[in-house]
């Protein structure tokens, strides 16, 4: 396996772990919001916030490394993505300021605001929307390189099907993935009227998630040919993707194993997020940059590769300290200290 290809491996572990962690806690803020809205807060939002508490800051951890690794492996994305992500990925950046802005006012200051509330919970919708515009971008047809730089296509990614195909299913995962974490964590600690609110939350969005991904399908047919054709070959990742996606559902249902249930729904966006990223291959890009056209040179690849190893055997060690320590500690997860 070439260094350029385990690099790219790496480095979408890296925006998989972003895509679970961060989803649980997007998804947590709209329902912490939508609780208070419905007059159901005094059911969930102690489960939300002692979950959100230990984690919400380091979030963001594997999208830095993300983007950090993909410029420093590929550095033709930066020209590219840089140019086209300058207005959507400067909206995400003012979204995630404000959601932890407004987090930190609303947990630690001295009186609660239904504005401070609204405006976590709307982010948690509004940033997966706003980040799932670079996935969009990848598959072609959306920008346009002329002789004073790349531009967006603004007109047609707001006009595309496949666009809004992709921000839909952004939407819908994470709260799909959010009310599944939840359902868990909430039995875990032994509340039972939690676990009954966010089960019914899980199995709500269950059928929009299922929707979104094969609408996001069947719109990439038409979009991009050659990368639906290369899905199609990957057929058995989707499949088990679907398989695991059942799987939780079913246990979900029944109110068994709700840990395995988690675990279910983790390998299901991962066989569907790697079969969807190994279709896109060797394209990073299309068709400006694939992988071999644009990735440094071997002796800054080779540093990188050790380097973004070293990182992930260090953050992963880290994250399960943090769950032991709070997440998954019996007193804690009940509120007892």
């Amino acid at each position: 396996m070439s260094y350029e290809l385990v690099g790219i491996t790496v480095l979408w572990i890296f925006l998989y772990g972003y895509l679970i962690v961060a989803s649980i806690d997007f998804g947590a803020g709209f329902f912490a919001y939508y609780a208070k809205q419905t007059k159901q807060d005094h059911i969930i939002n102690k489960i939300i916030s002692r979950y959100l508490s230990p984690v919400w800051e380091v979030t963001n951890v594997f999208f830095v490394f993300f983007f950090v690794g993909l410029i420093g492996f590929f550095p033709d994305t930066a020209y590219y993505f840089g140019q086209t992500l300058l207005i959507p990925g400067s909206i995400a950046i003012v979204l995630l300021a404000i959601r932890g802005s407004f987090y930190a006012f609303e947990n630690y200051g001295s009186k609660q605001s239904s504005v401070y509330m609204f405006l976590y919970g709307a982010t948690g919708l509004f940033i997966p929307a706003s980040l799932a515009t670079a996935l969009t971008i990848s598959e072609g047809g959306f920008i346009e390189e002329t002789s004073n730089g790349v531009r967006l296509l603004t007109g047609e990614l707001l006009t595309s099907p496949y666009s809004w195909s992709v921000v839909f299913l952004a939407i819908v995962s994470v709260l799909f993935i959010s009310s599944a974490f939840l359902t868990f964590y909430a039995n875990r600690a032994n509340d039972k009227p939690a676990m009954e609110l966010v089960r019914k939350y899980m199995i709500f969005w269950s059928s929009p998630t299922i929707i979104a991904s094969l609408t996001t399908f069947i719109a990439m047919s038409q979009h991009n040919h050659r990368h639906f054709e290369k899905m199609l070959d990957l057929w058995w990742m989707f499949g088990l993707s679907v398989a695991f996606f059942l799987g939780a559902v079913f246990l979900v249902y029944q109110r068994k194993r709700l840990g395995l249930a988690f675990i279910f729904v983790m390998f299901q966006f991962f066989f569907a997020f790697f079969g969807y990223g190994a279709g896109h291959l060797p394209y990073l890009l299309e068709p400006y940059i694939t992988l071999q056209s644009s990735v440094t040179n071997d002796t800054m690849g080779l540093a990188l590769v050790i380097a973004f190893i070293a990182g992930l055997c260090l953050l992963i060690p880290s994250l399960i300290l943090l769950m032991r320590m709070f997440l998954f500690d019996a007193d804690y997860v009940k509120g007892n200290k």
